[in-house]
């Protein structure tokens, strides 16, 4: 249910976390509108790191001393408050801490996919599935014999739920679906996927990268058996990743990296693995980046989630609204008044996406140009590759008209 009553952002007070947005480059302030990339890093998550490294720097798990029991408790915490962040009632074991959104994807592919996964068996998947997802379990069905399946994608960018319900059978072992498409911003109804996985015994594994850190996401709500998303995106550090599971599938996976911390006992000839979540945690873990995305948590809950999706649609529609005024200008994705994530891609019929990119940076716009790590999409969209703006909490209107300034710079430059 969506909530009501809730206040606008106050955009000019968090533009003060962020001095990076102070900075000029030719006389020009930065526009950052790469988000869905890499967000910018607000002065309170930097302090934490900071702090971390400062005063609490150790190894966790493994020591005795001060120190480490300080580091190897807000290590755990952070799990917690992760936990907590996506409504995952059953707290650290529930949340692995990996590197980035590809390798909790990886994660369950060799972990699972690997020992599961036959030639009897379907793994169906989107056609706008990021790389990470498509890739990874495009070669485990290579390796398994199983095979992978696309529902398609309509030409407003939504999915075919018609075609969903054809594919997704009694062979089907795992539906892998993005939450919000990095290239189209369409928002798929994940729970009704899930719904149908589940009808069918399979497992549904969410890409949360563009949906976690811009608008509530619960987990149990929408009944998702795995969910992976990254710390980068939503205001926390690089090198930092989160895999959610459901309490008794993790249980039941074998790992997927071996070595220390994640042993119970060790013999010659056998070895028995922890408890959750540090059995697939091997290793010393991302210990300072993981106490700094739970204060990326913090720090978001503060300014709230719903507050962050309405902005981000309110700046995505807007700049849709603006950009179609042009006439030569294509969107891709959901058309004007339909929900979507804070992205918008583009293309400029006279001008290269690359191109256009460039000359934007000359005027201090940073947007993302290319496939987006979504190749076969855009091969089905019959374009090579996209301009792409995307907006975060401290992005304007403002800023959205200065990109609008800039492309039509480079419309005359190409004129």
């Amino acid at each position: 249910m969506e909530q009501t009553n809730v206040e606008p952002l106050d955009v000019a007070a968090i533009r003060e976390e962020y001095p990076i947005l102070q900075r000029e480059f030719g006389g020009e302030q930065l526009v950052y509108l790469d988000n869905a990339a890499t967000t910018q890093t607000p002065d309170r998550v930097v302090d934490t790191i900071a702090h971390y490294y400062r005063h609490t720097n150790a190894n966790v798990h493994r020591g005795l001393h001060q120190l480490s029991q300080e580091a190897s408790i807000a290590y755990e915490e952070a799990h917690d408050r992760v936990a907590e962040f996506i409504g995952a009632s059953g707290g650290r074991e529930e949340i692995v801490f990996t590197k980035n959104t590809t390798e909790s994807e990886n994660l369950v592919a060799y972990a699972w996919g690997l020992n599961e996964l036959g030639p009897e068996d379907e793994v169906v998947l989107t056609e706008m599935e990021h790389h990470a997802s498509l890739v990874t379990w495009q070669q485990i069905c290579k390796k398994t014999g199983a095979t992978c399946r696309y529902i398609e994608v309509e030409d407003d960018g939504t999915l075919d739920m018609d075609h969903a319900r054809e594919l997704i059978g009694e062979d089907t072992a795992m539906v892998s679906v993005v939450h919000v498409s990095n290239t189209l911003g369409t928002v798929n109804p994940v729970s009704e996927l899930a719904d149908i996985a589940h009808d069918h015994d399979a497992y549904i594994f969410v890409d949360g990268a563009q949906s976690v850190p811009n608008r509530p996401v619960d987990v149990e709500a929408i009944d998702a058996d795995f969910l992976a998303f990254s710390g980068h995106k939503m205001a926390g550090p690089t090198g930092i990743g989160v895999l959610y599971g459901k309490k008794h599938i993790l249980e039941e996976m074998e790992p997927y990296l071996y070595g220390g911390m994640m042993i119970n006992k060790v013999t010659f000839e056998e070895s028995t693995w922890h408890e959750l979540p540090w059995k697939f945690e091997a290793g010393t873990p991302v210990i300072c980046q993981g106490i700094a995305l739970a204060e990326a948590c913090d720090y978001l809950d503060d300014i709230g989630m719903e507050a962050i999706r309405r902005h981000e649609n309110e700046l995505a529609q807007y700049a849709i609204e603006q950009l179609e005024g042009e006439g030569d200008i294509d969107i891709l994705g959901p058309p004007a008044g339909v929900e979507r994530g804070g992205l918008v891609s583009f293309n400029l019929n006279s001008v290269h996406a690359h191109d256009l990119s460039s000359i934007l940076n000359d005027s201090a716009v940073a947007i993302r140009a290319g496939d987006h790590c979504t190749q076969p999409l855009h091969d089905k969209l019959g374009v090579p590759a996209s301009a792409r703006a995307s907006f975060y909490v401290y992005n304007t209107k403002e800023e959205v008209d200065k990109l609008v300034e800039a492309i039509d710079d480079a419309r005359q430059l190409f004129a």
